[in-house]
Order: structure tokens, then C-alpha cells, then sequence
């Protein structure tokens, strides 16, 4: 039990704030294109019922906490990562649930920017007598929801960078061997992130030379389509990708100058081919842009080192996972994680806002993501207008 009078009202709020955005994290994967979303009522400073958006189309975080709570709700707080929806979409309105239940308070961690959303369920909830608070714990509910909301006020999936190196920053031999440079544990949460995108995406280069299969083992949440970015559409029929994409779907992106008999032959064989105006390589705001118009909420990007190097220079990375393993390769050429146009200074160099690191085995994983200003600005841009850069119908807020 939580005793308020030991610690005061807004430790209160921050402690149970915690414990709905560590509902929230479990419906990764399951949940997208929607936020992920916890909620936890609260009576007397006891727990009485938690619940989380458990899957897409499924009932929203409140409805589920309120349904564990039954009777003990009446009275309670409720406290919820993001606002109650206020509209019809898959399911009722979280709020008319929420007022029917006899909450008496609401705190809630963000506004939800959603056009059909956006402060009428707190207006909602004011007009019926409801107590409503607003912010704690705000910037973890808005790191935990990035994708979501890069998506709904941008129109582009969040990008993932991902790598593993050696210690001398090498992706790959001169001869171009990288299996394996990290360990058992590593290659397992490699998957365990791939199992909660929407996108794996690659160059035609590590294509070609890695073979790769892009899959998800075991199988995730989701299933995540392959994407190879092909500007001269040299992917082989015979590749691994394109042999599975009647099972696993694969995207290409090609140039206009692409052969149209080899871009047959990938349609032939079940990938989907998109075409762009460009003769080489892909425009990449283009490309992500084609993404979220589709419901594309995140992207892991494998490399190799041009292809990452392209999504640096975007402006469109927001994360990376980087695993370094403790072996040293020596010599001087350009396997090096990230290419592109680089920085003449240091103080330029791309800095990112959270660091979470971990050791696998003898390896070390490192998790960042860059800082949210942009979507803070998105959102303060959007205040007050219902215009939004995807369609209502695509989401289920």
C-alpha cells in the first residue's frame, strides 16, 4: 500500500506513473500502429487493477484496468500514460468508461495529439465532474511513445539504426567476413528487436554479400517485411530473400533505370518492387515518407555501413542498438559502421539524449536514442488543430 501522507501527492503520482508505463512496454510490438498505453487504478493508496493495450484492435489500457478493479474503482484515481480517447474507433469511448466506473480522479502522463483526441477527453472527463491532472512523468511517456507520435505528426516510421563492431569499430573483415563478430546472446536480442518492427531494411551491398535472411527467430510479436534498397536492382532470384517472399514479405526499392526483366523477376517470384524518379540510389525522406503513408510505425536499419550512412545524413535516425564485441581485426580499410558525409568537427558530430548499456556474455549493448526535441516541437505545433500527417482510420485511438 502507498502511504501519500509519508511521501505527498506528486511522489504518489510519479510512483504509480511508473508502474503504468511499465504496463505500457509490454504491448510493444503487439499494439502498432496505436501508442503503447498502461493504466493503473488506485483506492486509498492500494493497487486494485492495472491493465495495458494488449493488442491492435483489442480494448485500450483504461477499460482493462477498470474491468480488474470492478467496484473498488469508484472513488479511485486512475492513472494512465496518455489520454483517454474521447471517440468511437475499434472500440468505445475510453472516457465514458472511465466516467461510468465513478473515477474520480484522472492523472494522466501526456496529452494525446491525435486529431480525434486532443484534449476533448480531458475536456470530457472535466465536464463530468472529474478531477484531472496532467504531466508527470511526461518525457518517459513521450520516449516511450516516440514512434507513435513521429508517425502520427511527422509521417514517418521511427528509424533504428542498428550494428556490431569490434572493438576497432569494424563491421566486417577486409575480405568482408562478419560472421560472427558478436555472441550467441547478442544475435538473440538482435532478434528479439527485429520481432517488434515493422521493417528490416538493408542496402543491396549486404545483400548481395551476406545473403541474408532477415527473419525473426523464433518469432516475434510481428512480423517485420524485408526491405532492400536496390537503386540498380541487382538483387539475384536466386537470393535467400527473394526464394522466401512468398512466406516472409520483401520489399524492393529500385531506381528508374532499373532492368524492367529483373524487376519482373522479383515480382515473379513474389516481392513487391517500388519504383523511384532517381537512376542510383533511393531517396531516403522519400522512401520513409512511402512508409508511414502505409502504417509503417518503425524501421531497424542492418547496414551496412553506406546505407546507415545515407539515414545519418537524412536526419531520420532516432535510435540506434550497437553491440561491440571484445576482438580486435587490425588493418585499414572502410568496414566502418557509418559512412556518408561525416562531420569536419567534433562538436557537430550527431549526440544522442538516453544511453542504456548492458553486457551480454563478453559483449556490450548500447541503446540510444536521440533527443526528442523534434517531436516536442511537432507536437507544440499541432496544438489546437485537428489536421494530423496520417489517416484516423489507420489507428484505432
Amino acid at each position: 500500500m502507498w502511504n501519500s501522507n509519508a511521501i505527498g501527492d506528486s511522489a504518489e503520482s510519479i510512483f504509480w506513473m511508473r508502474r503504468a508505463l511499465a504496463e505500457a512496454e509490454f504491448g510493444a510490438g503487439y499494439v502498432e500502429p496505436n501508442p503503447l498505453v498502461g493504466a493503473v487504478v488506485v483506492r486509498g493508496g492500494e493497487l486494485v487493477g492495472c491493465g495495458r493495450h494488449e493488442r491492435y484492435g483489442g480494448p485500450h489500457a483504461e477499460v482493462v484496468a477498470l474491468a480488474r478493479a470492478g467496484e473498488r474503482a469508484r472513488g479511485a484515481t486512475l492513472y494512465v500514460t496518455l489520454e483517454p480517447c474521447s471517440h468511437f474507433g475499434k472500440t468505445p469511448p475510453c472516457v465514458d468508461a472511465i466516467v461510468a466506473a465513478g473515477i474520480a480522479r484522472v492523472v494522466a502522463a501526456m496529452r494525446d495529439p491525435f486529431p480525434s483526441v486532443a484534449g476533448e477527453g480531458f475536456r470530457k472527463l472535466r465536464a463530468a465532474g472529474i478531477s484531472v491532472e496532467i504531466g508527470p512523468l511526461e518525457r518517459d511517456a513521450l520516449r516511450l511513445n516516440a514512434p507513435y507520435l513521429k508517425r502520427l505528426l511527422i509521417g514517418r516510421p521511427f528509424v533504428v539504426a542498428k550494428w556490431a563492431t569490434t572493438l576497432d569499430g569494424r563491421i566486417a573483415t577486409a575480405a568482408g567476413d562478419s560472421r560472427w563478430i558478436t555472441g550467441l546472446k547478442s544475435r538473440a536480442l538482435v532478434h528479439e528487436i527485429r520481432g517488434k518492427m515493422d521493417a528490416i531494411l538493408i542496402g543491396s551491398g549486404t545483400a548481395i554479400a551476406d545473403d541474408p535472411l532477415l527473419t525473426v527467430r523464433p518469432r516475434g510479436a510481428r512480423t517485420p517485411v524485408r526491405v532492400v534498397l536496390d537503386g540498380r536492382c541487382r538483387l539475384e532470384a536466386s537470393s535467400r530473400l527473394v526464394r522466401s517472399a512468398r512466406e516472409t514479405p520483401v520489399l524492393v526499392a529500385v531506381g528508374r533505370e532499373a532492368r524492367v526483366e529483373r524487376v519482373r523477376a522479383l515480382e515473379s517470384a513474389g516481392c513487391r518492387v517500388v519504383m523511384f524518379s532517381q537512376s542510383k540510389s533511393i531517396p531516403i525522406l522519400e522512401f520513409l515518407d512511402l512508409l508511414g503513408s502505409e502504417g509503417t510505425t518503425n524501421v531497424l536499419v542492418e547496414g551496412g555501413g553506406t546505407i546507415l550512412g545515407a539515414f545519418f545524413d537524412s536526419g531520420e535516425v532516432d535510435a540506434v542498438e550497437a553491440f561491440v564485441a571484445p576482438i580486435v581485426e587490425g588493418g585499414t580499410h572502410r568496414h566502418s559502421p557509418v559512412a556518408g558525409r561525416g562531420v569536419a568537427s567534433i562538436r557537430d558530430a550527431i549526440r544522442f539524449e538516453t544511453i542504456q548499456t548492458q553486457v551480454l556474455d563478453n559483449d556490450i549493448h548500447i541503446s540510444c536514442r536521440y533527443s526528442l526535441g523534434r517531436i516536442e516541437r511537432a507536437i507544440a505545433a499541432r496544438a489546437g488543430s485537428k489536421a494530423s500527417s496520417v489517416d484516423d482510420e489507420s489507428m484505432n485511438r
